[in-house]
Parts: C-alpha cells; structure tokens; sequence
C-alpha cells in the first residue's frame, strides 16, 4: 500500500505543480492532497491511537498565522528553525484536548528524529515536501493529515488561506491520552539550589524572537514572539512555567523551499548545555539524549537532576554558541 500511496502522491503532486507553474511545496504551504487506495477501494480507517500516545501539532508561526488557537493547553511546546530563520511550533497534548488548535502546518525532517521519544505519537500537519513523504510514512508515527481526517479539521474565516486549519482535536482522540504519554525524560519536583534570579530572557532566531518575561504574580514566564505578547484567540497570555533555552546544532538538510532556502535540521540526540528558566531564576544545565527512542535527561553543572516546575513546558532549539 505505501508504494502504491507513494506513486500517487508523486504523479498527482508533479501535476499540480505543472498546472499552477511552481513549486510542490514552499516549505511554509500545503502540500496537494494524500489519498490512501488500492485497486480493491480505499482502506480501513488507521486504529485510535493507543492510550499512552500524545498528540502533536505543527502550529505555525507566521506573524500572519497569529494569534494561534489551542496553544495554553499544550502541556509542551517546542519551538523550531525552519527556513529563512523563521521559526514553528511543536506542540504535544496528552493530559487536557481543547476544542481547536491551529493554525496547522507542515512537517520538517527533525521532527522525525524529535518525535521517536514518543510512543506512536499521532501527528497532525497539512503536508511535507514530497521527497520528505516517504520517510513520514516509515516513521514510528500515525499521520493525521487533513485528507486522511476531513471531520477533523476546518478553515477559519479570521485569516487568508494558509494561515487558517485549524484541528478538532476530540476528532482524533477519543480521550486524553494522560501523563504516561508524556515520555519525554523531564523531570519534575523543588528546584535545585542555586540558580541566578532573572526577569527576562530573549532567545534570537536570524528572523524570529522569543522573549519569556517572568511574572511572579502568575509563576509563570510570559511569552511574547518578535517583541509582542503572545496572546491566543481565546484571550489567554501564553505563560510556561518551566522555559528550556537548549543549544543544539541546527545543520543544513537536503531539503529546500520553493524559494531555494534550506530546511535547518535540528539535531535532538547528543548533548549539549542549556539554560533553565523557573520560579524567576536561570540555571545553567546540561543535557544528553542517547538516542532517539529515548527522552532527554537534564542535569545541573554538578550532576544533579534538574527538576523542572509543574506546568506547561517550552523548549527553545537555539544554535550553540
């Protein structure tokens, strides 16, 4: 079936670009539709996925795109380079669903190697470069695309097209998958002693910002993207209670948009160091991932666990100094 999947998609997508004169895919649009059939008729809907299997949402991040919808629930959220320095959103559900997320993108190849920690997690995207395709459908993941789950998605009216899929989450998931899903390797608990009080933290993209400003009345780090306050539909400040500043390297991949910029990689697996924002205070931390079916562990500079606060999660891939 993946072959014959396969060889639809290519025909169908080399069509597509005759007929409108460009590219498959700008590495920031969507993709021409995937249809799943054989020569006996289509195929059975994929199982639910199984109780310990977050789901994923690729949320973009144009400043056209915001304010994005369903990003306070996530119980993690990962931030990314992609092309031109811009930079998306990686967010994880497993222990609240809410009634929309969005708006929702396209996939990039590190996310692959991100997602592996997870159990089967389900993925949901509008699309990927065709050459990239292949190594999705091989990968340890249920795709959730929106021509595989049409009840599950609709377009706004609040933005121009493709800034408005928006998912229906209780669609995909019949319930909360639960903390079990969780299987990232963090930890959490008392913070370690020490650390150095801060109050605000920007991290640079060669053309995106993220900036995180401490609110001790909430206990929480204020989000703000390219020095605005990240606000979502529903009116609710974006707010993490533990911020993670990881420096990774981000590579060149084989891929590009249809503009001729690459695609980062960001690898996930190695280690590195990396700054620990909680409670008003920045520690200097550690961080090691052996391999990509494993979570990863972060300790402080004298081996000591490092305990992150109860609450949601932000992950910030920067370029090591």
């Amino acid at each position: 079936m993946r072959t014959s999947l396969l060889a639809t998609l290519l025909v169908g997508a080399v069509a597509t670009a005759c007929t409108n004169g460009g590219s498959l895919d700008d590495g920031r649009g969507e993709m021409p539709p995937r249809t799943d059939s054989t020569e006996g008729g289509s195929t059975p809907a994929s199982p639910a996925p199984r109780a310990a299997s977050p789901l994923v949402v690729k949320i973009d991040n144009a400043p056209e795109a915001r304010p994005q919808t369903g990003l306070d629930a996530a119980d993690l959220v990962y931030a990314e380079q992609v092309e031109g320095g811009l930079s998306r959103l990686m967010a994880v559900y497993a222990t609240r669903l809410p009634d929309a997320v969005g708006p929702v993108r396209s996939a990039r190849e590190s996310d692959l190697e991100l997602l592996r920690q997870f159990h089967e997690p389900t993925l949901a995207f509008s699309g990927a470069q065709t050459a990239l395709l292949p190594l999705i459908d091989k990968a340890p993941l249920r795709t959730a695309l929106p021509e595989e789950k049409a009840a599950a998605y609709y377009r706004g009216r609040d933005k121009p097209s493709p800034h408005n899929l928006y998912l229906r989450p209780r669609r995909l998931l019949a319930s909360t998958p639960g903390t079990d899903a969780l299987t990232t390797g963090f930890r959490f608990g008392a913070p370690p002693a020490g650390g150095t009080a801060e109050r605000t933290r920007t991290v640079r993209f060669p053309a995106a910002r993220f900036t995180f400003d401490w609110s001790g009345e909430q206990r929480r780090w204020l989000v703000s993207m390219d020095d605005t306050p990240t606000v979502t539909t529903g009116g609710k400040r974006a707010a993490a209670s533990t911020v993670v500043v990881q420096y990774v390297k981000v590579r060149e991949s084989r891929y590009h948009d249809y503009l001729g910029n690459n695609t980062p990689y960001t690898e996930t697996v190695g280690s590195g160091t990396a700054k620990v924002l909680r409670d008003g205070k920045s520690f200097d931390a550690d961080w090691k991932r052996l391999s990509a079916t494993g979570g990863t562990e972060f300790t402080t500079k004298d081996g000591t666990p490092m305990n992150f606060a109860e609450g949601q999660v932000w992950v910030v891939f920067a370029t090591a100094p």
